[in-house]
C-alpha cells in the first residue's frame, strides 16, 4: 500500500517537477541510498568519493554494476568539448520535451509565480550546487536543441565548478572552450538558439541515450563515454575498482619479476599470493588508495 501511495504521489507530481520537485518522489525512486540528502532529497555522494571515482574505469565500473543487475547505465556516441579531460561529479536532471503552448504557458508562469527568473532553460542552472553536472534529455535535438551557450556556460561552471551532460546539442563551442574546468558531453553543435522546446521535469528520472539516469547519480564521464552509477553503489564500485588497480599492478610486478606464472596470476589465488599481495601493500602503501579499514572490510566479503 505503502509503494502504491508513493507512485500515485510521484505520477500526480510530475507535472509540476519543473516549478517545485517532489521530495517525496525523490526519496521513494533512490530509497536504497541511506546517506546524506540535499535539501530537497537528492542523494549527496560525499566529495571524496567523487575524488576517487576519477581514477575508475567505464569498464571497471560497468562491470560492477552489471554484476548488480543494473544493465542500462553507459550511453555512448557523444561530441567532447576536452576529450582528455574526466568529469564526475553527481546528477541534477532535466527533462525537455517538444513544446506544447498551453502547457509551456501554465508552466512558465507557475514558476515565475514561485519566484524563478527567466526562461525555463536557466531554471535548473539556478538549482546548481559545487560538483553537480546538468544531466539533460533533449531528445537529441540538434538544430534549435541547443540547451546552452558560453553564457549560461560561465554561469553553469560558478556554480557548479563542473559541465553538462546534453542527449541534445549546445552553441557558442568557441566561447564554451575558453571556460577553464568546464567541460560537456554532447550530440552535436550548432549556431542556432534554443526553440520550440520546454522543461517538462528538473530532478526526476530522465533517459540518455541508452542508459536511465536518476537525480544524484555519479556522472563519470570519459572519452569513451558516459556512465551513470546509482548513489548507493557509488562507493562500492570505487573501492571494488581501487582493488582491481592494485591487483593488477601487483600481479604485473611480479610476472615481471618471474615469481609466479600467468596462470597463477589470472585464476584464484592461493594463500601464498594473497599473502604476498597483503605483505607487497605493507611495503607499498602509496599504493593503496583507500583506507586500510576499507580494504579489510571488502576482503572480508570477497572471493579471492
Amino acid at each position: 500500500m505503502k509503494n502504491i501511495l508513493f507512485f500515485i504521489i510521484l505520477c500526480c507530481t510530475t507535472i509540476l517537477q519543473a516549478q517545485a520537485p517532489d521530495k517525496a518522489a525523490m526519496q521513494f525512486y533512490t530509497e536504497e541510498w541511506t546517506g546524506e540528502r540535499f535539501e530537497d532529497g537528492r542523494p549527496k555522494v560525499a566529495d571524496g568519493i567523487l575524488k576517487r571515482m576519477e581514477k575508475v574505469s567505464i569498464e571497471e565500473a560497468w562491470g560492477i554494476m552489471r554484476n548488480k543487475g543494473f544493465n542500462n547505465q553507459f550511453a555512448g556516441e557523444w561530441q567532447i568539448l576536452h576529450p582528455e579531460a574526466v568529469m564526475v561529479g553527481r546528477a541534477l536532471t532535466v527533462q525537455y520535451m517538444p513544446n506544447r503552448p498551453d502547457y509551456a504557458k501554465r508552466a512558465l508562469d507557475r514558476g515565475h509565480e514561485q519566484g524563478r527568473v527567466g526562461a525555463m532553460n536557466s531554471w535548473p542552472i539556478d538549482m546548481l550546487t559545487q560538483g553537480d553536472i546538468y544531466v539533460a534529455d533533449g531528445y537529441e535535438k540538434i538544430v534549435d536543441g541547443t540547451l546552452i551557450g558560453d553564457n549560461l556556460g560561465n554561469a553553469i561552471y560558478a556554480k557548479s565548478g563542473k559541465g553538462v551532460v546534453f542527449n541534445a546539442s549546445s552553441r557558442d563551442l568557441e566561447g564554451l572552450e575558453k571556460i577553464e574546468g568546464f567541460n560537456a558531453w554532447v550530440k552535436g553543435w550548432d549556431p542556432s538558439y534554443l526553440r520550440e522546446s520546454m522543461v517538462t521535469g528538473i530532478n526526476v528520472p530522465i533517459r540518455i541515450g541508452t542508459a536511465t539516469v536518476f537525480p544524484g547519480d555519479v556522472v563519470l564521464a570519459k572519452k569513451e563515454g558516459v556512465i551513470f552509477i546509482p548513489a548507493h553503489l557509488a562507493e562500492e564500485v570505487v573501492i571494488n575498482a581501487e582493488f582491481i588497480m592494485m591487483r593488477d599492478e601487483f600481479g604485473i610486478t611480479r610476472l615481471k619479476e618471474g615469481k609466479y606464472t600467468p596462470g597463477q596470476i589470472d585464476t584464484r589465488w592461493t594463500d601464498e599470493i594473497k599473502a604476498d599481495f597483503l605483505n607487497w601493500l605493507e611495503k607499498n602503501p602509496e599504493k593503496m588508495p583507500m583506507t586500510k579499514e576499507e580494504l579489510d572490510a571488502f576482503l572480508k566479503e570477497r572471493n579471492w
